[in-house]
């Protein structure tokens, strides 16, 4: 075969038209070969005598899209001092953009001798069996795609409405999507997907991880699949399994006519990203790429025995995010993904791990300041799982700005305050105004907080208001996995129930948080399915589940039809009024949860005011009450400090939030006058107060137990602009 020395960078495969250049890095590699795999899994070698800065590499004419191939590292064996080269690995690239096959479990994937029944021991030798029959293949693209006029939506954070969804999850039981296409990136490109999307109103899908990952050889035994993903192999190769039309590159193409069809709707493309760890696990878990190829130089080792790894992520390894190799390949990894895929963002699974550039959390970490620094990625809508498994991982309301956080402190607050939790009014309050006890202090906006009640991770919305307790029978772990403090409550009865009174109260409270959610200041997260009464029938824990538990599905009751309608209507409201998505927290006399009582003159109204049942304002007593569990808001739409795009002030409808969480209804007595003269009701979770019917100031509206009323009025400010525009036309 011809060979030309080729170039050392960019790493990975790259097609130019008439050739492929294939580079990799290895800092310890004595010798690296490129084997070329056939259809047959026949495998043809070739040195890469090209050395630069570590990085070997060569250019091979003729060779192009839809070749497979792998690498073996020769170099030295010493896992005790971190180093585990073994060319009877048939290795990925790292930087591969595409992948064919999938593990098989064999134990020539492993770098030890074991059986069934022996010990590994890192000390012994390598077993020298081959792993290419029983491995994955990196494959060469065709990085041509026709995007046509695509470009990004790029939706403003305050006008986001973020809808996490599992590709596979989404489309296996979606009736109007063709059987050969459920599953996949097509169909989640699907004119029926997208429409439902669109019509439900959200602006972005974050999809979780699509990077390719490795099925666990544990749970195929037990029948089951890893369905979430997070154990990633390639961080950039779409996942071969959600292709529909072949895995010899063509799931990239597949991808991108996916995300360019989402943007057709204005929907932006999110990703779940896995940077903190590798689906290699630790000292006894396969070689398949990043152990072979330079071990020390990726993964985080045990200070004083590099033959074990330091693990913060509960996997098995974490990456060591200190290391030049590692930031380059995840600064690659999202700069790919941008600027040839075309995705708008990304969330960060277990994000405090990356900033653990030596063993504590450092928010001025190496990793923050590349990401800072990066023209590309920094413009781009960045989320953070703020929180891993070490020493101070949790780390709510700790990353530096630019970034937005998933804030588990809104999701437990909210759970609590409808399930009747007591002392849960204050911080209730401020979930519901953007967190600014959180997030203000590093100079962030309410958006830095990503509000959710309900992700992948732990109960459905319909199970949160169904189910005390996890039942993760069908996992295999007699239920001990998963969360055990859900913060959930039942409404009566543990599980299904033919009981009306229980079903109408379970109803209610889905309307409730979803209300809540849609409502609050910072960017609402809905679950995939939860607009539409989803079920995983108790299971919160639903990694293993590749079935009809966790997929979404499409046959729904006429009260689930009516979740989904309620549910646009929410969305509508939220994105129709600037006041219930503010770019800047609250100011003003009514900001702080201890305000002076109201004079009821003619003072200028606040931007928030937090009022008792009687319709004055709450003071200290009222937030101390540990039994309060009902609270009205006000949002004065006439005092927005905020412009729009061109400059002109906004202003907006005043709105009324009643909030009663208690087992009874309750009197309350609307404010007076000053803050209007009548009030429209907008939306009742109870459904007693019909929509369109009017309130006059300091009557006495009743809200029945656990529900919210959302009432409105016109804009002072604009009513009064309207009218000196009608008299200059006189």
């Amino acid at each position: 075969m011809q060979t030309w020395p080729g170039r050392p960078y960019p790493l990975g495969a790259t097609f130019d038209g008439t050739g492929t250049n294939f580079a990799i890095f290895s800092s310890v590699a004595d010798r690296v070969e490129l084997c070329l795999i056939d259809d047959v899994r026949g495998e043809r070698r070739v040195d890469l005598h090209e050395v630069d800065a570590h990085v070997f590499h060569v250019f091979l004419p003729g060779v192009g899209p839809g070749q497979r191939y792998g690498y073996r590292v020769h170099g030295p064996w010493e896992p005790a001092s971190g180093h585990r080269c073994d060319p009877t690995k048939l290795l990925l690239d790292p930087y591969a953009k595409a992948i064919d096959g999938q593990v098989d479990g064999d134990a020539s994937l492993f770098s030890y001798p074991f059986d069934d029944t022996s010990v590994a021991v890192t000390g012994l030798a390598p077993s020298g069996t081959d792993s290419a029959p029983h491995t994955l293949t990196s494959v060469v693209v065709n990085p041509f795609f026709d995007w046509g006029h695509d470009r990004p939506p790029q939706i403003d954070y305050h006008d986001t409405v973020l809808y996490e969804a599992h590709v596979k999850g989404m489309t296996m039981l979606h009736p109007d999507v063709p059987e050969e296409l459920r599953g996949t990136y097509a169909g989640m490109g699907h004119p029926a997907v997208v429409d439902h999307l669109k019509r439900l109103g959200v602006t972005a899908v974050e999809l979780m991880p699509v990077h390719q990952f490795v099925q666990d050889v544990s749970l195929q035994a037990k029948g089951l699949a890893n369905y979430w993903g997070y154990n990633t192999i390639g961080f950039f190769a779409p996942h071969n399994g959600y292709a529909a039309y072949g895995t010899r590159g063509q799931q990239v193409l597949e991808f991108k006519a996916m995300v360019k069809a989402l943007h057709e709707a204005g929907i932006e493309v999110i990703l779940d990203v896995v940077y903190n760890h590798t689906a290699e696990g630790n000292h006894l878990g396969p070689t398949l790429s990043f152990k072979g190829i330079d071990n020390a130089a990726y993964y985080r080792l045990v200070d004083d025995d590099a033959a074990h790894y330091f693990d913060t992520t509960g996997t098995g390894n974490s990456l060591l995010m200190r290391s030049p190799a590692v930031l380059q390949l995840i600064m690659d990894s999202l700069r790919y993904w941008v600027e040839e895929m075309h995705v708008d963002g990304f969330r960060f699974d277990l994000a405090a791990t990356l900033a653990r550039q030596f063993h504590e959390v450092d928010r001025l970490s190496a990793f923050f300041d590349i990401v800072h620094q990066d023209p590309v990625i920094s413009q781009v809508k960045l989320i953070a799982e703020p929180w891993d498994l070490g020493d101070g991982g949790y780390q709510v309301g700790g990353f530096p700005p630019l970034w937005t956080e998933w804030n588990g402190r809104y999701r437990d607050t909210v759970r609590d305050f409808w399930r009747g939790e007591p002392a849960t009014l204050p911080e209730f309050a401020s979930r519901l105004t953007g967190s600014s006890d959180l997030y203000e202090h590093t100079g962030r906006k309410p958006i830095a907080s990503i509000n959710f009640v309900v992700a992948h991770d732990g109960f459905t919305l319909d199970d949160l208001v169904s189910y005390d307790d996890k039942h993760n029978e069908a996992n295999g772990e007699d239920n001990n996995d998963g969360e055990s403090h859900n913060r959930s409550w039942n409404c009566g009865v543990e599980g299904p129930t033919d009981d009306p009174a229980i079903l109408a109260l379970r109803h209610r409270q889905r309307r409730n948080f979803l209300t809540t959610l849609l409502l609050s200041q910072g960017v609402p997260m809905i679950a995939h399915g939860d607009e539409l009464g989803r079920t995983q029938r108790g299971n919160n824990n639903g990694y293993a589940q590749d079935n009809e538990t966790t997929w979404v599905d499409w046959d729904l009751t006429p009260e689930d039809s009516a979740l989904l309608q309620f549910t646009r209507r929410l969305v509508r409201l939220r994105l129709d009024h600037p006041v219930l998505h503010r770019r800047a927290f609250f100011a003003g006399a009514g900001a702080g949860l201890e305000s002076p009582a109201a004079d009821g003159g003619d003072a200028e109204l606040p931007e928030i005011d937090w009022l008792d049942l009687t319709g004055a304002r709450m003071d200290g007593t009222d937030w101390a009450n540990g039994f309060a569990r009902s609270l009205m808001v006000f949002l004065n739409g006439d005092a927005m400090p905020e412009v729009d795009r061109r400059g002109a002030v906004l202003v907006d409808d005043a709105f009324l939030l009643l909030f009663n969480a208690h087992a009874d209804p309750l009197d309350f007595v609307l404010p007076p006058a000053a803050y209007g003269p009548q009030w429209t009701t907008v939306l009742d979770t109870d459904g007693s107060t019909p929509e369109g019917a009017t309130h006059d100031a300091g009557t006495t509206l009743v809200v029945e137990s656990r529900s919210v009323v959302v009432l409105t009025r016109p804009s002072e400010r604009r009513l009064r602009g309207a009218t000196r525009a009608s008299e200059a036309d006189v």
